[in-house]
This record gives structure tokens, C-alpha cells and sequence, in this order.
């Protein structure tokens, strides 16, 4: 079986920016707010509500890395490391 040399390796980020309802205080992504309102309060209550506060993370986890070849999920320390000499 050929070992991948994980040529081709994506960064993960996860750090995305996050918002909440200031009503139903339901957290999404800013970015799956495809109508500008909160889906939770439209389906519960019928209203289109898009009163949000942005939620700063604090959390500042390192990056991840995944091979696009292999699909196989990299650590950090690896993925700096130059690729492997024949």
C-alpha cells in the first residue's frame, strides 16, 4: 500500500463568525443567515426577527489541516513540516 506524502493539505479554520438572537438566543453562523432573520423565531412564532449580536470566540483553537489526496486529518505539528525526500 503507497503511504500519501500529503502533498496537498487544507486548512481548516473554524473560527467562523457566530451571531445570536437577542430573542430566542438561538446561535448560528452569520453565514447560514440566508434571509437576514432567525429561522428559529419564523418557525416557532411567525416573525422574522433580525435583532443579532455577534459572538466574539474566544477560544482560539489552532488551525487543523486535511489532506485533500487521503482525506486523512493532519496535526498541526505535522502539517509545517516539509514533505518527505525520496
Amino acid at each position: 500500500m503507497d503511504e500519501c506524502r500529503h502533498a496537498n493539505i487544507l486548512i481548516i479554520n473554524q473560527n467562523t463568525d457566530r451571531v445570536r438572537c437577542r430573542h430566542c438566543h438561538l446561535t448560528i453562523k452569520a453565514e447560514d443567515l440566508d434571509d437576514g432573520y432567525c429561522p428559529e423565531c419564523f418557525s416557532e412564532r411567525g416573525i422574522r426577527r433580525s435583532d443579532f449580536e455577534k459572538i466574539v470566540s474566544v477560544d482560539k483553537a489552532p488551525a487543523q489541516y486535511r489532506c485533500e489526496d487521503c482525506g486523512a486529518m493532519l496535526h498541526p505539528q505535522m502539517a509545517e513540516k516539509p514533505p518527505l525526500q525520496e
